[in-house]
């Protein structure tokens, strides 16, 4: 007594799932009274499910052996086989079926010997009520639903489990087999730390177009404005991270807010706005290698004259790291329009930098600035434009790959091997554009 039913995948991922139609659920209900099979077909099947039905237990058990259900509804009292030897059956083979009882009589014996054996969900008393029947059936399909997302969700750690275990052992094999090179594999650890600083900070300007590039170039300046100062090199550095992460602190601030120049800007949303140096010092203080960077950040809106933010420090108070960033990042943002909404030339920048030498800033830096901006390129540092068509493995980056957006593609000074020139071609070629990279003369 069974009916056609659909051929359906046993992948869990093709079983329904809370909340799915109840259709896609299978239910198999065995009993030996044509009227009862008969009444609980037409309560399932009006209420959307998939039913099969089965006169006794050996014929339940022929249907399950070629058909999967999702349930199982067994009488207790049936000719040759009864329901607790059925269940009993069906729990053996199809432990993940969900077992329900239909017992008329008070045998409480039969009904343990069931729970036991059969490992039943629940057991329901004849005659049932419908509603509740219906609602039984529902919470162990919910119930089966969730088992079964918490098995996919094992398999998956398993899997992601065994992928890393699998990436540990290749990392460890090229560990390995780079014993000979743990210089270069040294000099490439402190490189991709700083391009993941770079990458990050080109994160934070993607919110305002006007703003891509702006913290590389602040960092670059900063960073040659330090040497010229004759900062160690621990202290240059802090300084460049320090610039490519200057406006991490702006990242909770509202578009509206971005949008504005600061001289543009009145009240609460100047208030919030003055508070994006020590926020960004307070982001960054948790990791080691940017704690001189996060004190130096909190520290570049502070002036010289001590009308500066947020701790209104004065002179010499002030990091050196802070009073060198202050300048680069004002250079920069008179440019591009963050201080003032005019946007000044290059030279109007520099001559708007000189007259704050002594108010807003250090003037030690100011003439290192202005060093740095009419001095030449140190020597061993000349690059070349270099076509992609002519790239070379062994060549060294000498300004960072970006797109035409602004997004950082490598980071200066990373050494081309040929699997990444190949990876700059396809980029070349499906940009459309002509690309052109800069190559240090001296191959460093």
């Amino acid at each position: 007594m069974t009916e056609a039913v659909p051929d359906l995948t046993t992948s869990p991922a093709a079983l329904p799932a809370m909340g799915e139609a109840v259709a896609a659920w299978r239910i198999l209900c065995v009993d030996d009274e044509a009227n009862i099979l008969s009444a609980l077909r037409r309560l399932f099947r009006q209420n959307g499910y998939t039913i099969s039905v089965a006169g006794g237990g050996a014929e339940g058990l022929e249907i399950l052996e070629t058909q999967e259900f999702d349930l199982v509804i067994s009488d207790m009292r049936m000719p040759e086989m009864d329901g607790a030897r059925f269940l009993e059956q069906v729990f053996k083979r199809y432990p993940e079926t969900v077992r329900i009882l239909l017992t008329g009589y008070a045998d409480i014996t039969a009904t343990i010997e069931a729970v036991n054996k059969g490992q039943i969900y629940r057991y329901v008393s004849k005659p049932w009520n419908d509603q509740e029947l219906l609602l039984t059936v529902q919470q162990a399909l919910d119930l089966k639903a969730l088992q079964r997302e918490k098995l996919r969700l094992e398999a998956l750690t398993v899997r992601q489990n065994d992928a890393l275990k699998a990436l540990n052992l290749s990392l460890e094999e090229k560990v390995q087999a780079r014993t000979q090179e743990l210089a270069l594999a040294n000099e490439k650890l402190k490189g991709s730390f700083i391009t993941s600083v770079k990458v990050f900070s080109n994160l934070i300007e993607l919110r305002e177009g006007n703003l891509a590039g702006h913290s590389r170039r602040v960092a670059d300046l900063a960073r040659k404005i330090a040497n010229k100062l004759g900062m160690t090199p621990r202290e240059a550095q802090d300084v460049f991270l320090a610039g490519l992460m200057h406006d991490i602190g702006k990242i909770g601030l509202s578009d509206d807010v971005l949008a504005k120049a600061v001289t543009q800007m009145t009240g609460e949303d100047l208030g919030a706005y003055r508070k994006h140096p020590a926020k960004g010092e307070q982001a960054l203080m948790a990791l080691d290698e940017l704690r001189g960077a996060a004190k130096i950040i909190r520290g570049h809106h502070e002036r010289f004259d001590g009308e500066g933010y947020p701790d209104a420090l004065a002179g010499f108070a002030i990091s050196l790291g802070a009073r060198v960033l202050a300048v680069a990042n004002d250079y920069d943002g008179l440019q591009i329009g963050i201080v003032a909404p005019r946007r000044l030339s290059p030279e109007d920048a520099r001559k708007m930098i000189a007259s704050g030498r002594g108010k807003r800033y250090d003037p030690t830096v100011v003439d290192a600035f202005l060093a740095v901006l009419g001095g030449a390129e140190p020597e061993g540092t000349s690059e070349t434009a270099v076509p992609v068509a002519n790239l070379k493995p062994g060549m060294v980056l000498a300004r960072d790959l970006m797109t035409r957006e602004g997004v950082m593609l490598l980071a200066a000074d990373y050494r081309l091997d040929a699997n990444l020139i190949r990876q700059i071609r396809d980029y070349a070629t499906a940009d459309g554009g002509a690309v052109i990279v800069f190559i240090r003369n001296d191959r460093r």
